[in-house]
């Protein structure tokens, strides 16, 4: 079977984040949610990470403040990454392993700094740009391929409603939905 892992950036949100937890879970499907430090502080957003590890989810690291690693110093950038880490420590009990750099910029040599696996992307859905589900659903249906790794958010309505019709329409196409983790180590 074909396979495919779906990734959110910038969580966790306070609203959409249990709704896209609520349609996974009802699917029985596992994603990848690489989470903001400071988003995870905010409200009651701790009981999401919380619940999205229960639940099975992978999450990993988007950096403390949605910074772009490489235009910033080397020791600054490891901030970044071990506050986070940190904070979903805090919550799971374990660090995680998983990393995804902000813009898709890492910095050379950084992952001597930091003992993570960056992850980037195959099929960006636009989604923060577009906010429309049409949109979103027209790149995934010409993008996606076996191995794929899709890129969303989950902070905004229209990318909780895309994220669920694009685990609709690839199941329907036998595809299997992992974690990055899942797909990338053997």
């Amino acid at each position: 079977r074909p396979r495919a892992a779906l990734t959110f950036d910038d969580g966790p949100h306070a609203t959409y984040t249990p709704l896209l937890l609520d349609g996974l879970h009802k699917r029985g499907i596992h994603a990848t949610f690489f989470l903001i430090g400071k988003n995870i502080e905010q409200g009651d957003n701790a009981d999401i990470v919380k619940r999205m590890y229960e639940e099975g989810h992978l999450i990993g690291n988007h950096t403390y403040n949605h910074v772009q690693l490489d235009k910033i110093s080397k020791q600054a950038a490891k901030e970044e990454i071990e506050t986070t880490n940190q904070k979903i420590f805090e919550i799971t009990g374990m660090y995680p392993a998983w990393l995804r750099p902000p813009y898709g910029e890492w910095r050379k040599n950084l992952d001597f700094y930091v003992e993570m696996f960056p992850v980037l992307w195959d099929v960006d859905t636009l989604d923060w740009k577009s906010k429309n589900v049409d949109s979103i659903m027209k790149i995934v249906r010409s993008e996606v391929s076996d191995g794929a790794v899709i890129l969303m958010h989950d902070a905004y309505q229209s990318s909780v409603d895309a994220a669920l019709q694009i685990v609709d329409l690839l199941m329907a196409e036998e595809y299997e939905f992992v974690t990055v983790e899942e797909l990338i180590l053997p």
